[in-house]
């Protein structure tokens, strides 16, 4: 099958439009439509049905278009491998981790990978859904829980738990609680137990729950949570890996914590050989032990 006509139905399946996918190909429309005519005719089918607002995918085309989706993107996996230098680190790699981790605790460690690396670029997808590692959906993942997904290297990071995190002006104007009981007295301020969040820090917060709290705000994700708790607005059920960046908050009922929740980091089998994996892998690393012997620091200290 000619490659370069099934590159062209891929843009006008993807794109829905014929001049759209000319565009991106720079080629004219007549040209893009011959290409799709002369598919058509070499595979005795149709794949488009003609619309006026566009082209939309027969049964036949849709089968089609998956293949050349995943085509796609193992093309993508060799080009990446191909591009990693023996020398240089350089190039898009695409992470993804949850909105939580990815903005309290990644990104404000990003400087010093891009000061290591300045050729290399980040694509940061910040969102609970798991994407398909495999299927190059992204490069490399950082998740809550140990990836399921076939054909993946994974690497168990640390430990977190969920607890209780107040500001000192919160607690300086409503009291500090000194019992379960006593957060009934309180606004609680949790991730929403309807979005998808690690079992544990749900298990938790359902526990809490059950101590007659009449006031409540539930957030869709951690950042959220941390923005409301040091704006005074009550106590949060946080993960503790924030305490190394925001010291001001204060811990609230140190024996509540949820079970520990691991952290692993992924990345496609395929992509082991790749350098951008490696240098992201090894910082993340370095990061997990500096911060851990920081908050060993601040245990000394404060005992």
């Amino acid at each position: 099958m000619d490659w370069d006509k099934l590159r062209i139905f891929h843009a006008v399946a993807d794109a829905g439009s014929l001049t759209h996918a000319g565009e991106q190909l720079h080629l004219s429309q007549s040209a893009v439509s011959r290409q799709i005519r002369a598919l058509e005719e070499a595979l005795d089918t149709t794949l488009f049905h003609r619309h006026a607002r566009g082209l939309i995918l027969t049964e036949q085309g849709e089968l089609l278009f998956d293949a050349t989706k995943s085509m796609n993107k193992r093309i993508d996996a060799a080009t990446a491998r191909i591009r990693d230098s023996e020398e240089e680190i350089f190039g898009v790699l695409r992470v993804t981790t949850t909105t939580g981790f990815g903005s309290l605790w990644l990104a404000p460690r990003l400087p010093k990978l891009y000061e290591k690396y300045p050729q290399l670029n980040i694509d940061l997808m910040l969102e609970e859904r798991v994407l398909d590692l495999p299927m190059r959906e992204a490069d490399v993942a950082i998740r809550m829980k140990e990836p399921s997904q076939a054909d993946l290297i994974r690497k168990r990071l640390m430990n977190i738990k969920m607890k209780l995190y107040a500001s000192p002006d919160y607690l300086k104007e409503h009291g500090t609680p000194q019992s379960l009981e006593d957060l009934s007295n309180h606004r609680l301020i949790c991730q929403n137990t309807r979005t998808a969040q690690v079992n544990a820090g749900l298990q938790l917060v359902q526990m809490l729950m059950t101590n007659d709290i009449k006031a409540t705000l539930s957030v869709n994700n951690y950042f959220g949570v941390l923005q409301a708790v040091i704006s005074n607005l009550g106590i949060g059920v946080l993960p503790d890996y924030i305490i190394e960046d925001f010291p001001s908050v204060v811990r609230v009922l140190p024996d509540v914590e949820s079970g520990e929740v691991p952290v692993f980091l992924a990345y496609p089998e395929e992509l082991r050989h790749s350098k951008r994996i490696e240098a992201f892998r090894d910082f993340v690393q370095e990061e997990i032990i500096a911060h851990r012997r920081h908050l060993q620091a601040m245990a000394s200290s404060s005992t």
